[in-house]
Protein backbone atom coordinates (compact mmCIF):
# COMPACT_ATOMS: atom_id res chain seq x y z
CA UNK A 1 0.00 0.00 0.00
CA UNK A 2 1.33 3.42 -0.93
CA UNK A 3 1.55 6.18 1.67
CA UNK A 4 -1.24 8.06 -0.12
CA UNK A 5 -3.49 5.00 -0.16
CA UNK A 6 -2.77 4.32 3.50
CA UNK A 7 -3.67 7.90 4.43
CA UNK A 8 -6.91 7.67 2.44
CA UNK A 9 -7.79 4.40 4.18
CA UNK A 10 -7.57 6.15 7.54
CA UNK A 11 -9.54 9.24 6.47
CA UNK A 12 -12.73 9.23 8.61
CA UNK A 13 -14.50 11.39 6.00
CA UNK A 14 -13.88 8.96 3.14
CA UNK A 15 -16.47 6.17 2.65
CA UNK A 16 -15.22 2.70 1.86
CA UNK A 17 -17.27 0.28 -0.23
CA UNK A 18 -19.02 -2.62 1.51
CA UNK A 19 -21.16 -5.28 -0.11
CA UNK A 20 -24.74 -6.06 0.89
CA UNK A 21 -24.85 -9.72 1.91
CA UNK A 22 -28.55 -9.93 2.78
CA UNK A 23 -31.61 -7.81 3.47
CA UNK A 24 -34.28 -8.99 5.92
CA UNK A 25 -37.57 -7.13 6.26
CA UNK A 26 -38.46 -6.56 9.92
CA UNK A 27 -41.61 -4.46 9.49
CA UNK A 28 -43.41 -2.67 6.66
CA UNK A 29 -40.85 0.18 6.72
CA UNK A 30 -37.78 -1.32 8.43
CA UNK A 31 -35.14 -3.75 7.18
CA UNK A 32 -32.00 -5.30 8.61
CA UNK A 33 -29.12 -5.03 6.16
CA UNK A 34 -26.09 -7.28 6.60
CA UNK A 35 -22.88 -6.02 5.00
CA UNK A 36 -19.62 -7.81 4.27
CA UNK A 37 -16.22 -6.71 3.00
CA UNK A 38 -15.94 -5.66 -0.63
CA UNK A 39 -12.14 -5.88 -0.26
CA UNK A 40 -9.97 -6.07 2.82
CA UNK A 41 -11.65 -6.54 6.19
CA UNK A 42 -14.41 -4.76 8.05
CA UNK A 43 -13.50 -2.99 11.30
CA UNK A 44 -14.70 -4.29 14.63
CA UNK A 45 -17.15 -2.34 16.78
CA UNK A 46 -18.38 -2.10 20.33
CA UNK A 47 -22.07 -2.06 21.37
CA UNK A 48 -23.52 1.41 20.87
CA UNK A 49 -21.37 2.57 17.96
CA UNK A 50 -22.76 3.71 14.62
CA UNK A 51 -21.64 4.06 11.01
CA UNK A 52 -22.31 6.63 8.34
CA UNK A 53 -23.90 4.75 5.43
CA UNK A 54 -23.74 6.25 1.96
CA UNK A 55 -25.96 5.44 -1.00
CA UNK A 56 -24.14 6.54 -4.11
CA UNK A 57 -25.87 9.48 -5.75
CA UNK A 58 -28.42 9.91 -2.94
CA UNK A 59 -26.61 10.82 0.28
CA UNK A 60 -25.42 9.69 3.70
CA UNK A 61 -27.08 8.97 7.05
CA UNK A 62 -25.95 7.78 10.50
CA UNK A 63 -27.15 4.26 11.31
CA UNK A 64 -26.53 2.36 14.55
CA UNK A 65 -24.90 -1.05 14.31
CA UNK A 66 -27.41 -3.69 15.39
CA UNK A 67 -25.44 -6.92 15.00
CA UNK A 68 -23.38 -9.17 17.24
CA UNK A 69 -20.03 -7.57 18.19
CA UNK A 70 -18.59 -11.05 18.62
CA UNK A 71 -19.03 -11.89 14.93
CA UNK A 72 -16.22 -10.66 12.68
CA UNK A 73 -16.31 -9.72 8.99
CA UNK A 74 -19.84 -8.39 8.90
CA UNK A 75 -21.62 -5.28 10.07
CA UNK A 76 -25.39 -5.31 10.55
CA UNK A 77 -27.71 -2.30 10.38
CA UNK A 78 -31.43 -2.09 11.10
CA UNK A 79 -32.77 0.81 9.04
CA UNK A 80 -36.16 2.49 9.09
CA UNK A 81 -37.15 4.29 5.89
CA UNK A 82 -37.79 7.88 6.96
CA UNK A 83 -36.20 9.76 4.05
CA UNK A 84 -34.55 9.48 0.67
CA UNK A 85 -31.28 7.90 1.85
CA UNK A 86 -32.71 5.41 4.35
CA UNK A 87 -35.42 4.49 1.84
CA UNK A 88 -32.81 3.82 -0.82
CA UNK A 89 -30.63 1.79 1.56
CA UNK A 90 -33.36 -0.69 2.51
CA UNK A 91 -34.02 -1.28 -1.17
CA UNK A 92 -30.49 -2.49 -1.84
CA UNK A 93 -30.11 -6.10 -2.97
CA UNK A 94 -27.50 -8.76 -2.15
CA UNK A 95 -24.35 -8.00 -4.09
CA UNK A 96 -24.97 -4.23 -4.27
CA UNK A 97 -22.32 -1.86 -2.93
CA UNK A 98 -22.90 0.93 -0.44
CA UNK A 99 -20.46 3.32 1.22
CA UNK A 100 -19.56 3.10 4.91
CA UNK A 101 -17.64 5.36 7.29
CA UNK A 102 -16.84 4.38 10.84
CA UNK A 103 -17.66 2.86 13.22
CA UNK A 104 -17.92 6.01 15.34
CA UNK A 105 -19.03 6.98 18.81
CA UNK A 106 -18.95 5.85 22.40
CA UNK A 107 -20.09 2.48 23.69
CA UNK A 108 -22.75 1.25 26.04
CA UNK A 109 -21.09 0.57 29.44
CA UNK A 110 -20.83 -3.19 29.09
CA UNK A 111 -17.54 -3.30 31.00
CA UNK A 112 -18.79 -1.12 33.86
CA UNK A 113 -21.93 -3.27 34.10
CA UNK A 114 -20.05 -6.50 34.78
CA UNK A 115 -21.25 -8.10 37.99
CA UNK A 116 -24.47 -6.05 37.98
CA UNK A 117 -28.04 -6.44 36.76
CA UNK A 118 -28.70 -4.76 33.41
CA UNK A 119 -32.02 -3.09 32.60
CA UNK A 120 -32.63 -2.19 28.94
CA UNK A 121 -35.57 0.05 28.00
CA UNK A 122 -36.18 0.57 24.28
CA UNK A 123 -38.82 2.22 22.16
CA UNK A 124 -39.43 1.40 18.49
CA UNK A 125 -36.28 1.47 16.38
CA UNK A 126 -34.39 2.21 19.62
CA UNK A 127 -34.03 -1.52 20.20
CA UNK A 128 -31.57 -1.74 17.30
CA UNK A 129 -28.66 0.12 19.02
CA UNK A 130 -29.24 -1.94 22.19
CA UNK A 131 -29.39 -5.31 20.46
CA UNK A 132 -25.55 -5.64 20.48
CA UNK A 133 -25.62 -5.23 24.28
CA UNK A 134 -27.95 -8.24 24.53
CA UNK A 135 -25.70 -10.27 22.23
CA UNK A 136 -22.64 -9.29 24.28
CA UNK A 137 -24.21 -10.19 27.62
CA UNK A 138 -25.51 -13.53 26.34
CA UNK A 139 -22.03 -14.30 24.98
CA UNK A 140 -20.49 -13.46 28.39
CA UNK A 141 -23.43 -14.53 30.53
CA UNK A 142 -21.54 -15.38 33.71
CA UNK A 143 -20.10 -11.86 33.88
CA UNK A 144 -23.53 -10.29 34.53
CA UNK A 145 -26.50 -10.65 36.81
CA UNK A 146 -30.12 -10.39 35.64
CA UNK A 147 -30.87 -9.02 32.20
CA UNK A 148 -34.23 -7.28 31.80
CA UNK A 149 -35.59 -5.89 28.53
CA UNK A 150 -38.58 -3.56 28.41
CA UNK A 151 -39.61 -2.86 24.82
CA UNK A 152 -42.45 -0.78 23.44
CA UNK A 153 -43.72 0.03 19.96
CA UNK A 154 -46.67 1.91 18.55
CA UNK A 155 -48.41 -1.26 17.31
CA UNK A 156 -47.71 -5.01 17.08
CA UNK A 157 -46.67 -4.73 13.45
CA UNK A 158 -43.90 -2.30 14.41
CA UNK A 159 -42.15 -4.60 16.89
CA UNK A 160 -38.64 -5.49 15.77
CA UNK A 161 -36.81 -8.82 16.06
CA UNK A 162 -39.96 -10.70 17.11
CA UNK A 163 -38.39 -14.17 16.83
CA UNK A 164 -35.42 -13.07 18.89
CA UNK A 165 -37.69 -11.54 21.53
CA UNK A 166 -39.28 -14.96 22.05
CA UNK A 167 -35.87 -16.68 22.07
CA UNK A 168 -34.43 -14.19 24.55
CA UNK A 169 -37.41 -14.53 26.86
CA UNK A 170 -36.75 -18.27 27.05
CA UNK A 171 -33.24 -17.69 28.38
CA UNK A 172 -32.44 -18.13 32.04
CA UNK A 173 -32.15 -14.83 33.97
CA UNK A 174 -33.43 -12.85 30.97
CA UNK A 175 -36.84 -11.20 31.37
CA UNK A 176 -38.50 -9.68 28.30
CA UNK A 177 -41.63 -7.52 28.58
CA UNK A 178 -43.18 -5.93 25.50
CA UNK A 179 -45.99 -3.45 25.08
CA UNK A 180 -47.72 -1.54 22.30
CA UNK A 181 -49.51 1.79 22.30
CA UNK A 182 -52.53 0.27 20.52
CA UNK A 183 -53.45 -3.39 20.74
CA UNK A 184 -54.13 -4.07 17.09
CA UNK A 185 -57.14 -6.33 17.56
CA UNK A 186 -57.57 -9.94 18.64
CA UNK A 187 -54.12 -11.04 17.44
CA UNK A 188 -52.34 -9.12 20.22
CA UNK A 189 -52.46 -10.65 23.70
CA UNK A 190 -49.68 -8.68 25.35
CA UNK A 191 -49.47 -5.46 27.31
CA UNK A 192 -50.99 -2.24 25.95
CA UNK A 193 -49.62 1.13 27.01
CA UNK A 194 -46.43 3.14 26.93
CA UNK A 195 -43.19 1.38 27.82
CA UNK A 196 -42.95 2.96 31.27
CA UNK A 197 -46.08 1.06 32.35
CA UNK A 198 -43.97 -2.11 32.29
CA UNK A 199 -42.10 -0.92 35.39
CA UNK A 200 -45.19 -1.99 37.36
CA UNK A 201 -44.24 -5.63 36.67
CA UNK A 202 -40.65 -5.40 37.90
CA UNK A 203 -38.92 -5.98 41.20
CA UNK A 204 -35.57 -4.26 40.92
CA UNK A 205 -32.57 -4.12 43.22
CA UNK A 206 -31.57 -0.51 42.54
CA UNK A 207 -28.10 -0.84 44.05
CA UNK A 208 -27.31 -3.50 41.43
CA UNK A 209 -28.89 -1.90 38.34
CA UNK A 210 -27.18 -0.36 35.33
CA UNK A 211 -29.89 1.00 33.01
CA UNK A 212 -29.59 1.67 29.28
CA UNK A 213 -32.33 3.30 27.22
CA UNK A 214 -32.84 4.36 23.62
CA UNK A 215 -35.90 5.72 21.84
CA UNK A 216 -37.62 9.04 21.23
CA UNK A 217 -36.30 11.71 23.58
CA UNK A 218 -39.69 12.22 25.22
CA UNK A 219 -39.83 8.50 25.98
CA UNK A 220 -36.35 8.55 27.49
CA UNK A 221 -37.24 11.49 29.72
CA UNK A 222 -40.15 9.54 31.20
CA UNK A 223 -37.99 6.42 31.52
CA UNK A 224 -35.46 8.44 33.50
CA UNK A 225 -38.22 9.60 35.86
CA UNK A 226 -39.19 5.99 36.49
CA UNK A 227 -35.58 4.98 37.09
CA UNK A 228 -35.00 7.84 39.50
CA UNK A 229 -38.18 6.85 41.35
CA UNK A 230 -36.53 3.43 41.73
CA UNK A 231 -33.52 5.19 43.35
CA UNK A 232 -31.16 4.44 40.47
CA UNK A 233 -28.52 7.15 40.33
CA UNK A 234 -27.99 9.38 37.28
CA UNK A 235 -24.48 8.00 36.79
CA UNK A 236 -25.91 4.50 36.21
CA UNK A 237 -28.57 5.61 33.72
CA UNK A 238 -27.30 5.64 30.12
CA UNK A 239 -29.04 7.12 27.08
CA UNK A 240 -28.36 7.15 23.36
CA UNK A 241 -28.68 10.68 21.94
CA UNK A 242 -28.79 10.63 18.13
CA UNK A 243 -30.06 14.06 17.06
CA UNK A 244 -28.97 15.91 13.91
CA UNK A 245 -25.78 13.98 13.23
CA UNK A 246 -24.22 14.81 9.84
CA UNK A 247 -20.43 14.37 9.79
CA UNK A 248 -19.77 11.91 12.69
CA UNK A 249 -16.47 13.53 13.67
CA UNK A 250 -17.52 16.76 15.41
CA UNK A 251 -16.66 18.94 12.41
CA UNK A 252 -20.00 20.32 11.18
CA UNK A 253 -21.50 21.21 14.57
CA UNK A 254 -25.07 20.17 13.67
CA UNK A 255 -25.38 17.77 16.61
CA UNK A 256 -24.00 20.04 19.33
CA UNK A 257 -25.96 19.83 22.58
CA UNK A 258 -24.56 22.15 25.21
CA UNK A 259 -20.83 21.36 25.47
CA UNK A 260 -21.17 18.02 23.68
CA UNK A 261 -21.00 16.89 20.07
CA UNK A 262 -23.36 13.92 20.11
CA UNK A 263 -21.55 12.12 17.30
CA UNK A 264 -18.08 12.39 18.81
CA UNK A 265 -18.69 12.55 22.57
CA UNK A 266 -21.64 10.10 22.41
CA UNK A 267 -23.98 8.94 21.22
CA UNK A 268 -24.06 7.16 24.59
CA UNK A 269 -24.10 9.41 27.66
CA UNK A 270 -25.03 8.92 31.27
CA UNK A 271 -27.90 11.02 32.52
CA UNK A 272 -25.65 13.06 34.80
CA UNK A 273 -24.11 14.48 31.61
CA UNK A 274 -27.45 15.05 29.86
CA UNK A 275 -29.70 16.22 32.70
CA UNK A 276 -29.08 19.93 32.04
CA UNK A 277 -29.55 19.72 28.28
CA UNK A 278 -32.38 17.28 27.51
CA UNK A 279 -35.60 18.99 26.47
CA UNK A 280 -34.01 22.39 25.96
CA UNK A 281 -34.45 24.14 22.62
CA UNK A 282 -31.89 25.99 20.48
CA UNK A 283 -28.78 24.46 22.03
Amino acid sequence: MTLSAHRDALDPMLPVAVRVASVHRETYDTCTVVTEPAGGALPGFTPGQFSMLYHYGVGEVPISISGDPGVADRLVYTIRAVGAVSGALINRRPGDLIGMRGPFGASWPVQEAQGKDVLIVAGGIGLAPLRPVIYHILRHRTDYGRLILLYGARSPRELLFTKELKHWNAQRDLQVLTTVDTGGGANWHGHVGVVTTLFDFLKLRPERIVAMTCGPEIMMRFVVRQLEAQHITDERIYLSMELNMKCAVGFCGHCQMGPYFLCKDGTVFNYAQMRRWMGRREL
